[in-house]
């Protein structure tokens, strides 16, 4: 037992070293392009998230709105965030109205890509339709490349790598 207590602090100690010292994951920073097609009424609300091999919500990475009070309305992203609420860094001002843009700054992260993950966008709007998968598309270096067509208040997106 004396020979127990006499490891334990250098064992406490190399633990924490190894934890401290590990390394972040790398993101990669991509300007992204929203371009809403033409419709009438309230702006748009849009989620974009990183989605598991499994198809399940791994990491919110940006979010089109800010007033909190809509955000149950995106209702298969809610499943997620709601019953946890973690601050989300990448939350913007106001939504965007029918057929303008926005460009913003989303980081994905660098071990992801080319694993099976999916980025999805989703866009809901007051008093019209919620689209849980306006654009989904595998997160591979290939389509991190050029314009995807959305097929809800989504024209297309465009993602730079910076």
């Amino acid at each position: 037992m004396k020979r127990f207590f006499k490891i334990l602090p250098a064992v406490v100690l190399v633990s924490f070293l190894a934890l401290s010292f590990s390394t972040p994951v790398d993101k990669i920073n991509y300007k992204c392009l929203i371009q809403l097609k033409n419709y009438t009424g309230e702006g748009a609300y849009v989620v974009i998230s990183l989605m598991n091999p499994e198809g399940d919500y791994e990491e919110t990475l940006y979010v089109q709105g800010k007033d909190a009070e809509w955000y149950s309305e995106i209702s298969e992203w809610w499943k997620f965030y709601g019953k946890r609420r973690p601050d989300i860094d990448a939350i913007s001002g106001a939504t965007i109205s029918g057929g303008e843009r926005s460009i913003n700054v989303i980081q994905i992260p660098e071990d992801k890509i080319d694993k099976g993950y999916k980025i999805r966008f989703e866009t809901a709007v007051e008093d019209q339709e919620y689209y849980a998968k306006d654009l989904e598309f595998d997160l591979t270096q290939a389509n991190l490349k050029g314009k995807k067509e959305g097929t809800g208040f989504i024209r297309y997106v465009r993602l730079i790598r910076q």
